[in-house]
């Protein structure tokens, strides 16, 4: 057995014995799932999730069960690929289909911000949250997923987690910075877009997207649990579905962390 096959065989037995843990971190998708809300002067709204039933054990399928399903693709925990924004839109590897697959696992580095947003449901994460981490933790690696810990996921009443378009997010200068002075994997968090809820109003508007997109990454939104995994050490895996000409997928998002 060569050492990577025994790498794998070890890590299914940690995980099996508890020595390293699935933290799922994808909010549950159902009819009350909240999703973005665009004013009418900016563009079309994306619908939210439903489902009709085909059949249940009944005349229409009597040994079976299943649905339809109908939403966005940036509905619930979510992908944003690279093609869904205008500064990522040419990019030849930037959908959901053609992003390579390996892409889509990556070391997790958990920026926590909580306690300030606890005060303040508009603030922006600054290039010093992340210098003050950086120096407790070390620098951001190579290829990292940087997640944003606001504890937002917390909120469970969806209009208070929409909070009347009040979130936090991401500053024009962190996203230009962890864009442009880190070479990282993509951009997560908790709210329900990558995007502060003011975002709209910065220069240039939405820097996530702005930033994350034109330089071919990635962005993960509505996620929850991340104050169950540490600051460095977890794995994030996030694999969109792959939808051919899309530009994003709901999807399940997982990390595998050492054991507490």
């Amino acid at each position: 057995m060569s050492s990577a096959a025994e790498s794998l065989s070890a890590l299914t037995g940690l995980i099996d014995s508890g020595g390293v843990r699935v933290i799922d971190l994808t909010q549950p998708l159902e009819e009350s799932t909240p999703v973005i809300s665009l004013p009418e002067q900016v563009g079309k709204n994306s619908p939210g999730f439903s489902k009709t039933v085909v059949s249940n054990f009944d005349a229409d399928g009597p040994a079976w069960a299943w649905n339809a399903l109908h939403m966005g693709e940036h509905c619930g925990t979510h992908f944003d690929s690279p093609n869904h924004w205008i500064t990522g839109r040419e990019h030849q590897t930037g959908g959901p289909a053609t992003i390579p697959p390996e892409k889509f696992i990556a070391p997790a580095v958990v920026i926590d911000v909580s306690a300030k947003v606890a005060k303040d449901a508009d603030y922006l994460m600054t290039v010093q949250d992340v210098l003050d981490f950086e120096a407790e933790h070390g620098r951001i690696e190579d290829g990292a997923l940087v997640l944003m810990r606001t504890d937002w996921s917390k909120r469970t009443d969806p209009a208070a987690f929409l909070n009347d378009g009040h979130c936090p997010g991401p500053s024009v200068e962190v996203m230009k910075f962890l864009a442009e002075e880190r070479q990282t994997r993509g951009f997560g968090v908790e709210q329900v877009g990558t995007d502060a809820g003011q975002a709209g109003m910065f220069d240039p508007p939405f820097p996530a997207h702005h930033y994350m997109h034109l330089k071919n990454r990635y962005g993960l939104a509505s996620l929850t649990n991340l104050d169950q995994l540490p600051p460095k050490g977890a794995v994030v895996i996030a694999a969109p579905l792959k939808i051919v000409g899309g530009s994003g997928s709901p999807l399940r998002v997982l990390a595998l962390a050492p054991a507490a």
